[in-house]
């Protein structure tokens, strides 16, 4: 490594990001003491650099600013310069993204700011072309204009960093609603949603177009409780449109980012960890809702792509697959029409093609994105052929189209190991498990939990990234919060007491490290982590949910398992922290209306008490879990299994009838009659869906 003429102090980092600009002529430093101990030394600002290793832009920047000679000269010269991976240190991300945002009204990657040595920003942007263009001031102009200001006008620029600095704070504080958490308070959001839902390809608003699976999550929800068809036919509709986009990968299974355009064809070709997470877990939701098979092929070539291609040896999870392979965003992923004649021959190229939209002029840069533009029986009917000869024929395409497409170059992937992210896909494995009858998805998610338990954890506190063998970084709130509702569910979902004994002992922690005993809410960052600038507080549900939202959602699930009364009270003050806010901005918050409609609700509590008979607990089991029933908690043991009853208070005094598998089903503090059959179960667990559930 050290042979090229350039290595900078990046060389010894293990971020995948960080280590492509190892090479580049920049001076750069990662974040730490030695950089921002020259900085206040030399009196010279920091430019700090904030990227990902999936983020076409950044990738870019690189090429053209950091590559540079000169551009890197005029930056050595004047500024020390710091590179972060926003994806390790998110809470520095999140800090500085709200600084620019303040000053620009926007805001993005890669992110650009500059810091006076006491780390207080007075200048940012996101990308900067290397020289002047379209109305944009070039990189090298911004770069001497800076250095020139903070040279001549140095009070100057502190007093408005001064300023800034107390906006930043500013945004963090939260105070308390008086007005009272009611259910019209989901109505009015599910309302409000609706009316920007896109009638004819699916999902919210115009290009681009995101996903929104916590949102869509939330209506669904709501849907079950008032029983508007209009919030299913949101929710199927979008689902139906994403699933036969080019947002989906038709040959590999898994979401890429967004799309480009409004009708979910042109993605943004990177894959994320988060995203298969959070929609394999809608998608799994709308299967149980409406039976409709395609949702439940949805979750597992998603689940499968997974377990495929972003699982390390080890059971943890990667975290991103990049847009670009070759230089060029897409190349693996479109075809054009030649290869497929070449590949599946004339007659069933000739079809393929039809079906999957594929035509000699392409639908994106002169090539193809697979998609579905009509069903399958208009086009058989119009080849003339039988709907199974098509069928035939499509699944043998992508077999050999899939095949084809393993030869080429693959785009980057990062593999490095998010706490917060595995824990997001643990639990769609665990619950996609219990739905599905699939041993294979719960022996990913144990095997991802003790993964986190066995190598990010420091003594009593989480980590937040490992990578060749390091873990680093205290864990963030996501961490915590993400990790804590993973665990939940994989308790509910195998009935093994050791992942509800680990949630709970983390929930302590979280409480200890992240509550802000004056104002409510959880902080971003931990007592015990880096003290930055500020101490930012997040709870808007963005690409990823807001571990606040996450937050109180465990707490109540954790508080009506272990009748912990101090859960369901910081719980509810979160809720009355945001309660003006979510009303504001209901699209926004989709993970925190989901969890407050938990909270309003009278979630079901479920105990299934195995006896003898095995597969009769089983079958108990799979009535449960094989329905949508989103607001409700599960505990299940064996008979005379003690410590799960001093444990779970659901659990104490019930026997299993005459030794056979018995069910316990309790709604707003009264308890049905106990059942030993799956059919009177499945009666039981219906009853009240569409009025209070």
């Amino acid at each position: 490594m050290s042979a090229h003429k350039h290595t900078n102090r990046l060389a010894d980092e293990t971020s995948p990001y960080l280590l492509q600009h190892a090479h580049n002529p920049v001076d750069w430093y990662p974040w730490g003491d030695e950089a921002i101990e020259k900085a206040r030394s030399e009196n010279k600002p920091i430019l700090l650099s904030i990227g990902y290793s999936a983020c076409h832009w950044c990738h870019v920047m690189e090429r053209e600013s950091f590559e540079d000679e000169k551009i890197a000269g005029l930056m050595n010269e004047h500024f020390v310069n710091i590179k972060v991976d926003r994806e390790e240190r998110p809470d520095l991300d999140q800090i500085y993204m709200n600084a620019v945002q303040l000053m620009q009204r926007h805001g993005g990657w890669p992110l650009t700011v500059f810091l006076s040595p006491d780390l207080v920003p007075f200048f940012g942007g996101t990308y900067f072309p290397p020289e002047d263009r379209h109305g944009m001031p070039g990189f090298p102009r911004i770069l001497s204009h800076l250095a020139d200001a903070y040279r001549t006008r140095q009070s100057e620029i502190a007093e408005g960093a001064a300023e800034l600095l107390d906006e930043l704070r500013r945004m963090s504080m939260t105070r308390e609603s008086d007005e009272p958490l009611t259910v019209s308070i989901l109505d009015d959001a599910a309302r409000a949603v609706a009316k920007t839902f896109d009638p004819r390809h699916g999902g919210f608003g115009g290009a681009p177009k995101f996903p929104a699976p916590m949102t869509l999550d939330f209506l669904l929800r709501t849907h079950r409780r008032t029983r508007d068809p209009h919030l299913l036919e949101i929710v199927t509709h979008t689902c139906r449109k994403m699933a036969f986009g080019g947002i989906y990968d038709q040959l590999g299974g898994g979401f890429h980012r967004y799309s480009t355009d409004a009708h979910w064809l042109v993605p943004h070709f990177e894959k994320m960890l988060y995203d298969n997470a959070l929609l394999s877990r809608l998608y799994l939701h709308a299967y149980q809702a409406t039976g409709d098979e395609l949702f439940k092929r949805i979750v597992e070539e998603t689940l499968d792509y997974v377990v495929r291609e972003m699982t390390d040896p080890s059971g943890s999870f990667y975290s991103t697959q990049d847009a670009d392979s070759e230089g060029i965003e897409g190349k693996f992923f479109v075809w054009d029409e030649a290869e497929l004649k070449d590949l599946l021959g004339e007659d069933d190229a000739r079809l393929f093609s039809t079906f999957y939209n594929v035509t000699d002029e392409g639908n994106f840069e002169e090539e193809n994105i697979l998609n579905v533009t009509r069903p399958a029986e208009a086009v058989a009917a119009d080849a003339g052929v039988s709907v199974e000869k098509l069928d035939e024929v499509l699944r043998r395409g992508r077999e050999v189209l899939f095949a084809a497409r393993e030869r080429r170059v693959k785009p980057g992937r990062d593999e490095k190991v998010l706490t917060a992210w595995n824990a997001l896909m643990l639990e769609g494995f665990a619950e996609a498990s219990a739905t599905l009858g699939r041993e294979d998805y719960r022996a990913v998610a144990e095997r991802n939990a003790q993964f986190i338990l066995e190598n990010l954890k420091d003594g009593e506190h989480l980590l937040h990234v490992y990578k060749d063998g390091r873990a680093k970084h205290k864990g963030f709130l996501d961490d915590y919060a993400y990790f804590v509702s993973a665990l939940v569910t994989l308790y509910e979902t195998t009935g093994t007491l050791r992942w509800l004994q680990e949630a709970t002992a983390l929930c302590e922690k979280m409480i200890d490290e992240f509550w802000d005993e004056e104002e409510g809410g959880f902080f971003y960052a931990g007592r015990s982590g880096e003290q930055l600038i500020v101490r930012t507080k997040d709870f808007f549900d963005n690409a990823t949910p807001a571990g606040n939202s996450v937050a109180a959602d465990a707490l109540v699930r954790l508080s009506l398992l272990t009748a912990n009364e101090d859960y369901r009270r910081r719980a509810t003050t979160i809720f009355r922290v945001t309660r003006d806010a979510l009303t504001r901005h209901p699209s926004a918050f989709g993970q925190l209306l989901g969890a407050l409609h938990f909270h309003i609700s009278a979630p079901k509590e479920i105990a299934i008490i195995s006896g003898s008979d095995t597969e009769a607990g089983e079958s108990l089991l799979r009535e449960v879990w094989g329905r949508y029933i989103p607001d409700k908690v599960v505990a299940q043991a064996r008979e005379g299994d003690e410590e799960s009853a001093r444990i779970i208070p659901l659990l104490q005094e019930r026997p299993a009838l005459g030794g056979r598998a018995t069910a316990y089903v309790c709604q707003n503090y009264s308890c049905r009659q106990p059942v030993t059959d799956a059919r009177e179960l499945a009666l039981q667990l219906e009853e009240g869906a569409g009025a209070d559930s």
